[in-house]
């Protein structure tokens, strides 16, 4: 992930590079294939010679051109193939020949590369980064940009000899590494999130009603704020109060969220997941996943895990250090993945496949596992890599050619869109992180859920929180921007990926996203059970389109079943619902949005819901706030749905896609 803060210069240097690489210059891309982001990062020299490296190589299919229109018509409801999905023996028929699989495989082994494996699309090899450079007659240096260390190559990479012409994509040449797409809430004064609770004390207090409420916001009130010391600056605000109760965090349970996407309903006529697999893509594992998820099975009311619906794969084995998944943070998002696809869908099945590590190759293999044994047919990845401007054409590809056969096949992939808005680049173009950007995966963006403070019932905002104080241990004057920016749901249009036959109505020649959103924003977020330093605690403002991808995944699974067979891609089946299958988010504006006035020695100045979050709104003609008191003096205003540049608009927005499920219509829509 990048930055969310860039210098004026870089920012204006990556609007240059979007406006060079439109989708139109798609061939000089694949013909120049550097990574772009190599030109906003310092160099740092070449890899060691000896570093390992791991890389798979895609091969050209046999006629391609018909390959892409077989898929194409799989979701054309006019067409007579429509959702008649690719056997493997229909896809054998497109596989390259084995002449040129071998002559690819034998000019690899050339330059001292182990082949591990081959599926007769791709093939996976080990050595050395100089086997690498020497079969791909290119350089691949380290570089670093915002504090992330890299790998890329430098120079246009070409296999060597006459088997260069059967390769399609490679993956590894880069070595972006992939992180899950989290977000938790932290109180801003102390820049901490909630503490870890033993989940012995909660359950002896009570459950988690002892920890957290559904009640977002509440009644709307008025402050006065003075400044120690002095008579002046005064600020007097009105507006929503967030967390007014400071030992309950706002926070939904399975059973709150079940009732708010109208899943009761769904349940009461027996659709759950039952007879679906969902499947979650990790990295590294976790040694407590499955005494974790039961822990909170049990918390929540949920049926438990057993060997009957709780799977977990190592395609290429366990990893080598058993902790990495804690050290780098994917416990958590395998808590989150596998806690809350459960809570969706408890009557699913969930097989959790574990990569070895973060890098696109490992995940790709993991990605290519989960196809060529078709695990299940609603697939979650709650993880993303770097902005597809930033990306190189044999890494973007190289993912969508296996994606492209997933849906070949009627499996749906689904991507978090990311938790950084437009990723620092002041503009959606080249925005959305790779993979989400493939035209053969859905996207899945966030939303906020908050209760009405002034009546019944619930709102869903596009989700994006800036967080401003105005009154710290003194009146702010003006109000205190802090950061300008926390997060918010990721999206924008490829700078690489043109757009498909689906999004012909939507603005710009790129690929778009999101598709569709679910909940992700961690101060409406939600608990999980985690295992830390050998305590099964509990913890509490959890987000991120991590949550949201496992979210909508599990429905879609609801979907499959309701429909009585897989309905392939979700992406362009979303596109193609008609007004009101979708809940539409819009930008909704609260009518007790946090406003006020300041009296310093100047006289009166006063600050409109917009003046407060003043540089956030960009074209966003609503949004909701609420005065939240964090603690020793001070106070601050958040706000939800600011989302950077991106913007929530009637129809398709790139904040929420086309919207966010209501399971009631959403499935009636999947039996047409």
């Amino acid at each position: 992930m990048l930055s969310k803060t860039f210098s004026l210069m870089a920012a204006s240097s990556l609007m240059s590079l979007a406006i060079l690489t439109p989708p139109a210059a798609l061939a000089q891309r694949i013909a120049d294939n550097v990574p772009a982001g190599i030109r906003q990062a310092s160099d740092l020299g070449r890899v060691n010679a000896t570093e390992p490296t791991t890389i798979t190589v895609h091969l050209q299919l046999q006629d391609k051109t018909d390959f892409d229109k077989k898929v194409d018509a799989l979701y054309d409801p006019a067409s007579s193939t429509y959702h008649k999905w690719l056997t493997d023996a229909d896809l054998a028929k497109y596989a390259p020949p084995k002449a040129q699989s071998d002559a690819v495989r034998k000019e690899l082994e050339s330059h001292g590369l182990e082949i591990l494996s081959s599926d007769g699309f791709s093939i996976r090899a080990r050595g050395t980064a100089a086997n690498v450079e020497s079969a791909f007659n290119t350089q691949i240096h380290h570089f670093q940009s915002n504090g992330k260390v890299f790998s890329a190559h430098i120079v246009n990479a070409r296999l060597s000899g006459p088997a260069a012409d059967y390769v399609a994509a490679v993956a590894g040449l880069e070595s972006y590494q992939a992180r899950p797409n989290l977000k938790r809430a932290i109180n801003p004064r102390t820049g901490q999130p909630p503490p870890t609770i033993a989940l012995s004390k909660v359950e002896a207090s009570g459950g988690l009603s002892s920890l957290i409420t559904d009640q977002i916001l509440y009644t709307p009130s008025a402050f006065l704020f003075n400044t120690p010391g002095a008579s002046l600056p005064v600020g007097v605000y009105f507006g929503n109060v967030y967390q007014a109760n400071p030992n309950l965090v706002p926070d939904y349970t399975p059973a709150q969220l079940e009732a708010l996407y109208g899943l009761p309903t769904a349940y009461k006529a027996g659709f759950d997941g039952t007879g679906q697999t969902i499947v979650l893509l990790e990295a590294y594992g976790d040694p407590t996943i499955e005494a974790d998820a039961n822990a909170f099975c049990k918390l929540t009311g949920l049926p438990p895990f057993t060997s009957s619906n709780f799977k977990i794969i190592y395609p290429d084995g366990p990893p080598v250090s058993p902790v990495a998944g804690i050290l780098l943070g994917w416990d958590i998002e395998i808590a989150i993945d596998v806690q809350w696809a459960h809570s969706i869908a408890p009557g699913a099945k969930i097989v959790v496949v574990v990569a070895q590590g973060e890098d696109s190759e490992s995940l790709q293999a993991g990605m290519s596992y989960i196809v060529k044994n078709h695990l299940g047919d609603a697939v979650s990845d709650s993880w993303g890599g770097e902005p597809d401007l930033f990306s190189g054409p044999l890494e973007e590809q190289s993912f969508d050619q296996i994606l492209e056969m997933a849906a070949a096949k009627g499996v749906s992939f689904q991507f978090s869109s990311g938790d950084d808005g437009d990723n620092g680049l002041g503009s959606p173009m080249g925005a959305p992180e790779v993979p989400s950007n493939s035209p053969h995966a859905t996207a899945v963006g966030g939303t906020s859920i908050l209760n009405n403070p002034n009546g019944s019932g619930t709102e869903t905002l596009g989700w994006g929180s800036s967080l401003v104080f105005l009154n710290n241990q003194g009146v702010q004057d003006p109000p205190l921007q802090y950061p300008q920016y926390f997060g918010g749901s990721g999206g924008g249009e490829s700078a690489y990926f043109p757009k498909p036959s689906w999004q012909k109505s939507l603005p710009g020649t790129g690929r778009q996203t999101p598709d569709v959103s679910a909940l992700a924003d961690p101060y409406t977020g939600v608990p999980i059970v985690l295992t830390s330093q050998g305590v099964q605690g509990v913890q509490v403002s959890w987000g991120g389109t991590s949550l949201a991808s496992p979210i909508f995944t599990a429905m879609w699974a609801i979907a499959n079943q309701h429909a009585g067979h897989s309905l392939g891609l979700a992406a362009p089946y979303i596109a193609g619902l008609k007004a009101g299958e979708l809940v539409d988010v819009l930008p909704l504006s609260s009518v007790t949005n946090v406003s006020g006035t300041i009296y310093d020695s100047s006289g009166a100045t006063y600050y409109s819901p917009f003046d407060v979050f003043a540089g956030q709104t960009y074209g966003s003609t609503g949004f909701t706030s609420a005065i939240w008191d964090v603690g020793d003096d001070a106070d601050l205003a958040l706000s939800f749905g600011l989302d950077s540049s991106l913007t929530v608009t009637k129809g398709w927005d790139n904040v929420t896609g086309w919207g966010t499920p209501n399971v009631n219509t959403f499935l009636k829509a999947a039996t047409k």
